[in-house]
């Protein structure tokens, strides 16, 4: 058994491959290095096997998303640390020791990120992770460095190591014996919004998730949905509503399911302003798919072991941002603790 596995789950990212499993290989000789593949139509696999023999290949059967593809994956891959990392993502020398040390400082840290930096404007911080995700009163993420579509400048300002509520799927370490303890994604989201849900369900069974800020990576984003394409709106929305379901106490899942479908309903308004029909129903599509599969959402909710309860941020990042104009997670109430 190796002690870190960088796996990289891929679908059609035959560009992203050919860019950026270079400096992968050549920043992680410490660890064994996957390429999971999700079905793929673009000569990927042929690709990989020709020009990067070292790589480990799983073929997967079918595209089962991001949830069920690493699923399927991990299970096939014996290491005491997975790493999960997106293929349209650029590793940067030593990204991988601080991690690692991190995990090896405490058994009680599940999983872990380090700073996600735009590719594209290298000076700023990445929408999908930031320096590390938080989740609100009423279940919308935020993170350090990113509120909504407000990305600050890296000044320094995240170069910590601190406690967050979830480390991002674009790049996770997360301890192999935690992900199955706690049943790995849940395979029915397809992509977005699981890791939230499994850094959740890792908190209510007595573990950390944690932020290192002397680790970075440049991330492209967007590479497999585009945030503009209605199927991603879909999965975001319907997803959010099952993780809230799933993992809410009992005295606080009715009152918030019902709050978010006014919330929601107001998205979906300012979607249709912003960019048109498609995302608006795709909100109120992702609701019905919501209700379709709640009789599975409920037996996982009943299944989940909770050691604890899970804190949520007490205020709403909706109200901070657009009422408040509050643009920073240094401009927030209660998060300079945190």
């Amino acid at each position: 058994m190796t002690n870190i596995a960088v796996v990289i789950l891929n679908y059609n990212g035959l560009a992203f491959l050919k860019a950026f499993l270079p400096s992968v290989l050549a920043h992680s000789s410490n660890a064994q290095i996957y390429v999971a593949d999700n079905a793929s139509t673009d000569q990927s696999l042929a690709f990989v096997r020709t020009h990067f023999p070292a790589v480990q290949l799983i073929a997967l059967a079918q595209n089962r998303g991001y949830a069920q593809g690493y699923n399927e994956a991990l299970a096939q891959i014996k290491a005491k640390y997975y790493v999960l990392l997106n293929s349209d993502i650029e590793v940067t020398p030593r990204w991988l020791e601080p991690m690692f040390a991190l995990l090896e400082s405490n058994a009680q840290i599940a999983a872990c990120q380090p700073k996600i930096k735009d590719f594209n404007r290298q000076t700023h911080f990445e929408y999908a992770g930031a320096a590390g995700g938080y989740l609100d009163k009423w279940g919308y993420p935020f993170c350090r460095g990113r509120l909504f579509d407000t990305v600050e400048e890296d000044q320094g300002q995240y170069d910590d190591t601190r406690e967050v509520f979830w480390a991002t799927g674009a790049c996770m370490f997360i301890r192999a014996a935690a992900f199955w303890e706690v049943g790995g994604f849940d395979g029915l989201f397809f992509a977005h919004m699981e890791e939230i849900d499994l850094c959740w369900r890792l908190q209510a069974s007595g573990h950390r998730v944690f932020y290192c800020g002397e680790a970075t990576i440049y991330h492209v984003g967007g590479g497999t949905l585009h945030k503009s394409n209605p199927f991603k709106t879909y999965l975001n929305f319907r997803n959010g509503l099952a993780m809230l379901y799933k993992n809410l106490p009992t005295t606080q899942v009715f009152w918030v399911i019902l709050w978010r479908l006014t919330l929601d309903g107001l998205a979906g308004l300012q979607l249709l302003w912003a960019t048109g029909w498609k995302d608006c129903w795709a909100v109120v599509q992702a609701h019905g798919g919501f209700y379709k599969r709640l009789g599975a959402w409920h037996r996982q909710r009943k299944a989940i072991a909770r050691k604890k309860t899970v804190q949520l941020y007490a205020h709403s990042i909706v109200w901070a941002y657009f009422a408040k104009k509050q643009r920073k997670f240094s401009d927030l109430p209660s998060t300079k603790k945190r």
